[in-house]
């Protein structure tokens, strides 16, 4: 067994592991509330489940929609809260209705009789997943109950949730925001603040920042360097477009464009990406075995298209000699 002292998390910043271009993850989602006392280590099992209920979850995954167990304390244990993304809607469900919800829901059947509603507010999911990796329970259960100080504090229009496993448990304390799919790791008690008031704004909070679940890892790099870029000149964009990487571009380096509007000024920026190998342990079970070799994408570069286009030829006058 390992040292009950190391956390992966701890080891991952050691190594130098970047957040940028961590954060993918799938369109279609259901959190479904369950009492986080009887999570398994799988991300949507529980103890309790009925083996059909089970078979159903695991169909649903099949199928391409991921399903978290979500909790809260103050939620009713008689009754399950089931969100829907990118559908947007809440459902309250009864035990005994839960697997014929789960089957309209698979079957992509009229959920209209299920008297869902709309939500209107930010969701956020804090993994604290402490059956799967012992760095989401000391760091993100630390993490969900500063956020959730904060929220009731200051009344904040956000509904905060615990999490089962939301990927990357060595950038723990890990959450991601519904509907944005924006993906944060490392969260501090200091963090906290900062971080509410920005997803309450619709922005990124760079400091923690994993990227956006729905870029690719390359164009989450490209999109958080252009954030910084753009901070940094003190440009406050108003939006901020990724473009694909072109088909043509491949390996492990790609140039990435990003377009910004910031009332009536425009620009594009280009992203460098490059692919990195770094030796690292990804959960604390890996901790016995050590580091391993893993690539990872970065950002070598980044500038204004045209500051971008001359260094370009610049490089290859030099390359040709003259």
């Amino acid at each position: 067994m390992g040292n009950p002292k190391q956390f992966c998390a701890v080891e991952s910043v050691r190594a130098g592991d970047p957040l940028p271009g961590t954060a993918t993850h799938p369109e279609r989602n259901l959190l479904l509330s369950w009492p986080r006392r009887y999570w398994e280590r799988n991300l949507r099992h529980a103890s309790n489940m009925a083996p059909s209920l089970v078979s159903r979850l695991d169909g649903l995954a099949a199928s391409g929609r991921r399903v978290n167990l979500i909790y809260r304390r103050q939620e009713p244990e008689d009754s399950h809260r089931i969100l829907l993304f990118p559908e947007g809607l809440a459902f309250d469900i009864t035990p005994d209705q839960l697997e014929d919800f789960l089957e309209d829901v698979q079957q992509g059947s009229d959920l209209a009789p299920w008297a869902g509603r709309p939500v209107t507010r930010p969701v956020m999911l804090c993994c604290t997943h402490g059956k799967k990796d012992k760095c989401c329970a000391k760091f993100g259960y630390d993490t969900y109950r500063a956020l959730q100080a904060e929220i009731a504090q200051r009344d904040l229009p956000v509904d905060l949730w615990e999490s089962s496993h939301l990927g990357g448990c060595r950038l723990a304390a890990s959450l991601i925001t519904f509907p944005s799919r924006r993906k944060y790791g490392r969260i501090g008690r200091d963090d906290t603040k900062a971080l509410l008031e920005h997803e309450i704004r619709d922005r990124a909070y760079l400091p923690c920042y994993r990227g956006n679940g729905r870029l690719t890892p390359a164009q989450q790099c490209a999109e958080t360097a252009a954030l910084e870029w753009l901070a940094r000149q003190e440009i406050n964009a108003e939006d901020l477009v990724v473009e694909p990487v072109p088909a043509e571009q491949s390996g492990p380096d790609v140039e990435v464009r990003v377009r910004w509007t910031s009332g009536p000024d425009t620009g594009v920026l280009v992203a460098q990406c490059v692919q990195r190998e770094i030796q690292r342990v990804d959960t604390c079970a890996d901790l016995d075995e050590g580091p391993t070799s893993s690539w990872c994408w970065m950002v070598s570069a980044i500038a204004p298209e045209e500051a971008s286009r001359i260094a370009s030829i610049l490089g290859q006058w030099g390359a040709g000699g003259h």
